[in-house]
């Protein structure tokens, strides 16, 4: 007996099973997106946090650069001038006594000082030094801040010989040496170049110092946390707010660059998002790092609220459903009572429902269906009569295809008239569409069946946002070719609706002849398939057609789909005719139709 309380869905009733049905298909795909939806923000939280870092060291670079290029400007006059290199060329050549100098060294060496001074006295504070072999030094700067000619002791100094002309040797950060800055500015940036004569022998070498603050000034006041280094091509710190962390390595660089995807790396048990931006004049590099938890702060509160909104639109929704649900059934429930008192013989009890949806013409046509038994029961015949005159006003009631024509025509007529010449073509257009599904010929020539596919594509592109270009190709031998009516309309439906997704692209269609065939091919450049669903295509129109195929197809204008096409090209040409569908994901889809010639179909 305890089959009789066991649950079983298919004993409930129709509104139960409704209830359910709808519940579950709302909350299963909703709780699917939920999740899908939480793990792509992820991924776009974590880019947006690296696209605003990207951002902001781009605006850093854009400072230091100018900076670095100023330095690089200063040391270009001194070794392009060429009044500049003639004094300093003739000052090197002679030998040098700072006890007794000589006329011509005294006035020249004037000129040099002079154009140093004029030049660094509106820029940023930088120290520029001109250091010459025989000794003779120039140089912005009082020499109790500091002596040029140590300049010549340095190693840094000696190993800018390796580079030639306007290149520069950038040392990196060293401490500072100008007895002035070094309390503020414990380090400096310098950067070198040599003087060279004839056969590219050095005689001297200009030395251009900027303060390393003068450079992370730039780092500070930065949004979300942010952390900017200058590292040198080994990773070695060269500026930071931190001046104690300055000239320390960089290792988590290495680290971060080896992962794949989005740079990452952990200090302190904190993550940080890396980026890096390249500083290509002294190779140099910008590195940025942002806690990772602050960088998507703001971001994560906007995909927290609209999360939050989905989910109490969904209950809210959820509510109003089951409402909805319980008022769509609840006439259903009243003529289930009225039936289970038709089966027990009450002729005369009535559902008294009415509306203008599916339901309440359910219930008028079932207390008609009661009226109509209970008159049959004692005349038959004049309600025979009453129906056949009641179907003979129906057909008398229609409205006549060749009247709505040429109404339509009229209002084309006025509306070109009116200089609206858009709206008349497209009038034209439907009333060509409209004339071709009334028309009783099953066949027609080719090129009819191309002016109705051009037609359908005009108004499909007034419709829709974005336009598809239609590419027609049709060899002059086949315009006349009789084909089955609508056999191109459906495949360009086809490849709007599916191919392209009613956006923007292109369909081709060309026909001609080769060898014992006629070849029709549409071609999309649509988004096309993977080999899994071509081969479910392919395999459902070998299938026979069935109830599901023909409700699914009959949802375009014509009412006709690609299954549909197949099988009365396949009545019409025999076993000679056949199909081919080729597609590949991102590539678009080609369907190609091969009519056997007259004299072929024949004999097919």
């Amino acid at each position: 007996m305890g089959w009789r309380h066991s649950f079983s869905f298919a004993s409930r009733s129709f509104r139960s099973k409704l209830i359910v049905v709808s519940v579950a298909c709302i909350l299963l795909p909703a709780l699917g997106t939920m999740l899908v939806y939480n793990y792509l923000t992820r991924d776009a939280v974590k880019d947006q946090a690296v696209r605003n870092a990207d951002q902001t060291l781009k605006l850093v670079e854009g400072h230091v650069s100018n900076e670095l290029r100023y330095m690089l400007y200063l040391m270009n006059y001194f070794t392009v001038d060429q009044d500049v290199l003639f004094l300093l060329k003739n000052l090197a050549a002679e030998p040098y006594d700072p006890n007794r100098q000589t006329d011509v060294q005294f006035l020249a060496g004037n000129e040099v000082r002079k154009s140093i001074g004029s030049l660094t006295a509106a820029g940023q504070k930088s120290f520029v030094s001109i250091v010459l072999n025989n000794g003779m030094t120039f140089a912005n700067y009082l020499g109790y801040e500091y002596d040029p000619k140590q300049l010549l002791k340095q190693d840094w100094v000696k190993e800018s010989g390796s580079v030639f002309g306007l290149n520069s040797y950038w040392p990196g950060v060293m401490p500072t040496s100008f007895s002035s800055e070094k309390a503020a500015n414990p380090y400096q940036l310098t950067a070198v170049r040599p003087l060279r004569g004839d056969k590219n022998a050095i005689y001297g070498y200009v030395v251009v110092t900027v303060m390393e603050s003068l450079i992370h000034q730039y780092f500070e006041g930065l949004p979300t946390e942010q952390e900017i280094l200058l590292l040198d091509g080994n990773d070695r710190i060269l500026s930071h707010t931190d001046t104690e962390r300055i000239g320390t390595p960089f290792p988590e660089m290495r680290e971060a660059l080896a992962e794949s995807g989005t740079p990452l790396i952990h200090r302190d048990g904190t993550a940080y998002l890396v980026s890096e931006k390249p500083i290509s004049m002294a190779g140099w590099k910008l590195v940025s790092l942002t806690p990772y938890k602050s960088a998507v702060a703001k971001i994560n509160d906007i995909f927290q609220n609209v999360f939050w909104f989905q989910l109490i639109s969904f209950v809210g929704f959820f509510g109003l459903l089951l409402l909805a649900l319980r008022a769509f059934t609840l006439p259903l429930v009243r003529l289930d009572r009225v039936a289970l008192k038709v089966q027990q013989g009450d002729l005369q009890v009535r559902s008294s429902i009415r509306g203008q949806d599916e339901v309440g013409r359910l219930g008028q046509s079932f207390d008609q269906m009661l009226d109509r038994i209970t008159d049959m029961i004692r005349e038959i015949t004049d309600t025979q009569a009453r129906k056949r005159k009641a179907e003979l006003d129906m057909l008398q009631a229609q409205i006549n295809p060749h009247f709505l024509f040429n109404v339509m025509n009229s209002i084309r007529m006025k509306v070109l008239k009116n200089g609206d010449k858009e709206s008349a073509d497209m009038l034209s257009s439907l009333s060509k569409l409209l004339r071709m599904t009334i028309q009783d010929t099953d066949h027609i020539p080719l090129h009819d069946e191309v002016e109705t596919a051009i037609d359908y594509v005009k108004l499909m592109n007034m419709r829709q946002k974005q336009e598809v270009r239609l590419e027609v190709d049709i060899a002059a031998d086949v315009l006349m070719e009789r084909v089955p009516r609508f056999c191109l309309q459906p495949l360009i439906e086809n490849a709007l609706i599916h191919g392209l997704n009613q956006q923007e692209g292109r369909i081709c269609v060309h026909a001609g002849k080769e060898e014992e065939f006629i070849r029709i091919q549409v071609r999309d450049t649509g988004k096309g398939m993977d080999a899994e669903a071509l081969q479910r295509l392919r395999l459902r129109l070998a299938e026979p057609r069935g109830e599901e195929t023909e409700r699914r197809e009959k949802r375009g204008f014509s009412g006709i789909g690609l299954h549909n096409v197949y099988e009365r090209m396949k009545m019409t040409f025999g076993s000679g005719f056949y199909m081919e569908i080729e597609s590949r994901e991102g590539g678009g889809t080609c369907i190609s139709m091969y009519l056997p010639l007259p004299g072929q179909a024949d004999q097919a």
